[in-house]
């Protein structure tokens, strides 16, 4: 029997889905008990909640089908802090104005009636804990987890470890840590941590092998000494991918970064650091403890290197590791004067390129390549243009992906094929690249940036070896690794561009591309390079082409790269941990695949924690290109949003949802499409969840100053059962325990009362279906009190209202109040739009007596400005309308400034 060496799509989808997307649960029978009564609670069960000071009450929601609402309920909290299990009843709370508050629209939410119960949380921490309930006095008790296989929750307090309470000894918090391990203790960067470097030798590669070596570590905490583990994972040769467990810690691949919550609520971070000296060090785990697994390609003897972590919070430990990293890097990678004087030019760079970056960066993108598949031609590419033109789809970014090129299609497949010249491929570009980017940018004038796809090795199978750039170039014969992924032949001999003519031949390329108009580029494959064999081959190519790739992007094209499948150790390290040269957009986590529904929750999932580690990196997380016409285009739609990196789309020419369009983009004053990216990078809130612990996927991000700015949640709903949950206010990104906040739901557009992380009523109701999602954000307000009228006037800047992240719009924001009375709003924002500003007083003002309001220096007409219909407190102003009428021009400036004066009403 022969072996199979081609996989249809179907097949390899099929493949694919077994190995690398985890197998969701089935969604619950319509007869399940779940459909009927399901219960949630704050602090969540099944989770380890680490609650401060101002969490006084624990609160139970009871959601129950409407015949049986009415029932006389009883719930019960059960708890142990070790032997014993202690039982208090919850009370039911009837005034509605206690319950959590609701910001979603009842289409969005469960169907079930709410049932609210409480009790104190005076009870010791840290504590194990689950829930007892029944309909009525005469009826048997069910337990939580027999009714909904929901596990015990845990109930941490956060607490400041004093300094002088932490031990400089690694082995006080690592069980049977390998006394030969070198270990040193250092000054944390990342307040409020400790932080120790564990070092051990490895030999030298033997001729053209690798040296490998296992190391003992040892166990963070200890066995039964830790409540939750999680890791990021290398699922596969250029993806991390995450992992999370309870007590037991297990890993299924080799590990970049572990964590585990102890059962008092501290965090041991640990990071494996790779690509200094040609060495590559992972974590494995051997009988439930954490092992080293190294990897030397040098001719000497080198140096495993860890780094260890401890902290209150994981996102401090996270950060201790990070930035210690980041100098260890430091020390030893030294760049060449070409590198210094590129890095230096970006630094310094005119106006033209820094408009270019903010586009690139910040302006809407189109991708060919679910849209158009391969087997590019001309004609296809134009067709896609054109469409996009006549449905005025106004992309910055056009990116002709995978298919283009000149290849030889020899082999089994695409990743056999090797490339044989810089001109695109005859046949299908019969006039050449050069003019279809003239093209391009004729018929559709809003491209600025057209960017070309390519491997960092050339093709997916490097070069045609009897092809044009084989002979222009050195070359040399590799042999590839099989990575084992889809059945993709990967292995095997490849040709490719010797070590000398590296830096040359990038230089040579990019030269060609930019003499054709192309002005960025999308870099694949570039895991390719840890698919080598050969030691030697490893030190030679691994970091010579990505030194090579760096120093010609930014020569030809700035910041418009992007680098793609580049998540190896070596990648990760040596490129994009450095901090001397301007960040780049590196692809966050595997494809989107749009014919694989089970692939998109865990799409998402997966970048939110991938997002926990390079978030340190010096790049901005690209989560890929989606459709906007497929049923799950929403929930990627939000996720893109919220991720504080590009958006793009692969949609099939014609077919586009432009209501879903416009909740992500605007139009800038000088008619550009931007989107709205806030200021820091989304993550998951919850790292030691695990994908099956049916719980909502909670990402987080912020827009502004701290203190001043807005934090924000995206809510994903990755299960298959709808779900509810409590969430407190104090859970929200930067927000802070004096200040005041309004909360705004994306989807309805209801608006909280205000809150602050001090009150007791300060909890939201989250409810999302199969495929949900929904943006809360949470607005600080600004108070002025006027001595007349006894009345304090509390100020918020929404953004622009109707976008899934409209905070993000807003540039600059400045809120005064003069001697006069008068209250100055002075807000800039990046697109037109309408803009809310939440007034507390506004049912008391009169528009034509109290409020005027100017577009550079213009009064606006009254027409352009109302009062919400969802809520009363909320001012809406047209900007877009009203520019339009008032025939503005902006000149040169991408922003819109709006002034609106308040009047003192006495």
């Amino acid at each position: 029997m022969t072996e199979q060496t081609f996989i249809s799509p179907t097949d390899g989808n099929e493949v694919f889905q077994a190995a690398y997307i985890p197998k969701q649960k089935g969604r619950p029978s319509p007869d399940s008990p779940v459909m009927k009564a399901i219960l949630s609670t704050f602090p969540a069960l099944g989770q380890v909640t680490q609650i401060d000071k101002n969490t006084t009450t624990f609160t139970a929601l009871l959601e129950v089908d409407a015949g049986r609402a009415g029932d006389p309920w009883q719930v019960s909290l059960w708890h142990s802090g070790g032997k014993d299990w202690h039982e208090v009843p919850l009370e039911p709370v009837a005034n509605t104005k206690s319950h959590p508050i609701s910001l979603q629209s009842p289409k969005l939410t469960s169907h079930l009636q709410k049932l609210y119960f409480t009790c104190p949380l005076s009870i010791d921490l840290p504590t194990n804990f689950t829930i007892k309930f029944r309909n009525s006095p005469s009826q048997s008790w069910k337990w939580v987890k027999d009714h909904q296989g929901t596990l015990d929750g845990s109930i941490l307090l956060k607490t400041a470890t004093a300094t002088d309470a932490i031990s400089n000894s690694l082995s006080d918090y690592v069980q049977n840590l390998n006394p030969d391990l070198q270990v040193r203790s250092h000054l944390s960067q990342s307040p409020g941590t400790t932080i120790w470097s564990v070092e051990a030798p490895i030999d030298a590669a033997d001729g053209e092998k690798s040296t490998f070596k296992d190391i003992t570590f040892g166990l963070p905490w200890g066995h039964g000494k830790f409540s939750r583990w999680f890791a990021l994972i290398r699922i596969w040769s250029p993806w991390l991918a995450p992992r999370q467990g309870k007590n037991h810690f297990d890993l299924d691949k080799n590990a970049v970064l572990c964590s585990f919550l102890s059962l008092s609520g501290k965090h041991l971070v640990l990071l494996a650091i790779s690509g200094i000296d040609d060495v590559m060090t992972l974590f494995t785990s051997v009988d439930g403890s954490v092992n080293l697994h190294a990897r030397n390609d040098s001719t000497e003897q080198k140096t495993v290197k860890v780094l260890v972590g401890l902290g209150d919070d994981f996102e401090s430990a996270n950060a201790a590791v990070m930035y210690h990293a980041r100098g260890v890097v430091a020390k030893v990678e030294t760049l060449t004067g070409e590198q210094q004087r590129e890095f230096e030019a970006m630094k310094s760079g005119d106006e033209v390129t820094k408009v270019w970056a903010e586009n690139w960066y910040d302006g809407l993108t189109y991708c060919t390549w679910n849209a158009l598949g391969q087997r590019l031609t001309a004609e296809k590419v134009l067709k896609a243009v054109e469409t996009l033109a006549e449905n005025k789809i106004n992309v910055t970014n056009f990116i002709m992906d995978d298919n283009w090129q000149s290849i030889d299609y020899r082999g089994h497949g695409q990743f056999q094929h090797g490339w044989i010249e810089f001109e695109a491929e005859p046949e299908a570009f019969p006039n050449g690249l050069k003019n279809l980017v003239s093209e391009i940018r004729k018929r559709h004038p809003s491209i600025q940036h057209v960017a070309v796809w390519h491997a960092i090795l050339g093709y997916w199978g490097g070069l045609a070896p009897d092809g044009k750039l084989a002979k222009t170039y050195k070359t040399v014969e590799v042999e590839r690794e099989d990575a084992k992924r889809r059945n993709l032949p990967l292995g095997g001999h490849m040709t490719v561009i010797a070590k000398e003519d590296v830096p040359k031949f990038y230089d040579d390329f990019y030269s060609f591309l930019a003499e054709s108009g192309v002005d960025a580029v999308k870099t694949d494959a570039q895991f390719m390079l840890d698919t080598l064999v050969s030691a030697k081959a490893r030190r030679d190519l691994i970091s010579t082409y990505q030194d090579a790739w760096t120093v010609s992007t930014l020569r030809h094209f700035g910041v418009k790269a992007i680098s793609c499948m580049s998540q190896t150790p070596q990648i990760l390290f040596h490129s994009q941990l450095p901090q001397n040269r301007p960040p780049i957009l590196v692809r966050n986590s595997d494809d989107f695949f749009p014919e694989i529904p089970t692939s998109h929750p865990w799409h998402v999932w997966t970048n939110a924690h991938n997002a926990l580690f390079t978030q340190h990196l010096n790049l901005l997380p690209d989560w890929d290109m989606f459709q906007t016409v497929h049923e799950y285009s929403g929930f990627h739609a939000a996720a893109r949003c919220v991720s504080g990196g590009p958006i793009y789309m692969t949609d099939v020419p014609g077919q586009h949802d432009f209501g879903l369009i416009n909740q992500m983009t605007g139009t800038n004053p000088r008619g550009k499409t931007v989107i709205f990216r806030p200021s820091v990078v989304g993550k998951t809130l919850d790292q030691y969840n695990g994908y099956d612990d049916d719980t909502l996927l909670l990402v987080g991000t912020y827009h502004g100053a701290a203190g001043t700015g807005t934090g924000m949640i995206g809510f994903f709903n990755v299960s298959q059962r709808h779900i509810s949950e409590i969430v407190p206010l104090s859970k929200f990104p930067g927000v802070v325990e004096a200040q005041l906040y309004i909360v705004r739901a994306h989807s309805s557009g209801i608006i909280s009362p205000p809150i602050q992380v001090v009150d007791p009523n300060s909890l939201l109701y989250v409810s999302l279906g199969i495929r949900g999602y929904d943006i809360l954000s949470a607005y600080p307000l600004r108070g002025f009190y006027e001595d007349k009228t006894d009345l304090t006037t509390w100020i918020a800047n929404l953004g622009l209202l109707g976008k899934m992240t409209g905070a993000a719009a807003i540039v600059d924001n400045k809120i005064t109040k003069l001697e006069t009375g008068r209250i100055v709003i002075d807000t800039n924002i990046k697109a037109l739009g309408t803009l809310g500003i939440y007034i507390s007083t506004l049912p008391t003002f009169k528009f034509s007596e109290h409020i005027i309001i100017t577009i550079l220096g213009k009064v606006i007409p009254l027409h352009t400005v109302r009062v919400s219909e969802t809520d009363a407190h909320v001012l809406e102003i047209d900007v877009e309308k009203a520019w339009k009428e008032l025939e503005l021009s902006s000149g040169w400036s991408n922003e819109v400034e709006v002034l609106i004066h308040l009047s003192a009403i006495h």
